[in-house]
């Protein structure tokens, strides 16, 4: 799988990693996960519902997320948003 960073997506992780440098190699660790296997049990990752159907969300941690699309058909994924739960479910 490629992944696929949109501009706003690359400012909201710039942001997010200025706050949480501490998770840089979690992170770098689901980013792997998701381009070998995206629905890799340890990302639990999972479909969205009401105004987020269109996308998945996986786990960075407990209270971490990240929102993504994925494409199996065209082997992308998509990262649209990072941070909290309430953040990004929001």
């Amino acid at each position: 799988m490629k992944l696929i960073r949109s501009e706003s997506y690359t400012r909201k992780e710039s942001k997010f990693f200025e706050r949480h440098q501490n998770l840089l190699d979690k992170y770098l660790d689901v980013l792997e996960r998701l381009c070998v296997n995206p629905f890799d049990p340890v990302l639990k990752t999972h479909k969205l519902k009401g105004k987020l159907k269109a996308f998945h969300g996986c786990s960075l941690t407990f209270e971490y997320r990240i929102v993504c699309t994925i494409l199996i058909q065209d082997d992308k994924v998509i990262l649209v948003d990072i941070g909290t739960h309430d953040e990004v479910y929001s």
